[in-house]
């Protein structure tokens, strides 16, 4: 079945009206819930089809986790004795790290090794 964009809208205003009428005790087989199933299962459906997200650089996971941690680009080098002109490097994907700077940044800036690795799961 194709999912149009009508569709789409549809169950997206459907999903905002019937969300403030469901709490966590509403019994699955409730016909609200099994609604809001349905119309959540269109939504996915239809985001999976025509709305893909590009896969983050490094450089990406990198800058964003920093920013997360509020610490600068200079206190990072710091951390993980780089110069600040290498942290630039991988922020602007003019450069990997190795292994071992791959390691320090997972730990000091909490990324997952996984997300690093660009393994998605």
């Amino acid at each position: 079945m194709e999912i149009t964009k009508e569709k789409y809208d549809y169950a997206q205003a459907r999903i905002d009206a019937l969300l403030p009428q469901i709490t966590e005790n509403t019994p699955a087989d409730d016909p609200l819930m099994v609604e809001l199933m349905i119309v959540t299962d269109v939504v996915e459906a239809y985001e999976k089809e025509h709305c893909h997200i590009k896969t983050p650089t490094l450089g990406e996971i990198i800058y964003d986790a920093l920013e997360t941690s509020g610490m600068s680009a200079r206190q990072l080098a710091d951390k993980i004795n780089v110069s600040p002109s290498r942290i630039s490097d991988y922020i602007h994907d003019r450069a990997e790290p190795t292994l071992k700077i791959a390691r320090q940044l997972c730990q000091v800036l909490g990324i997952a090794p996984a997300e690093m690795l660009g393994i998605n799961g």
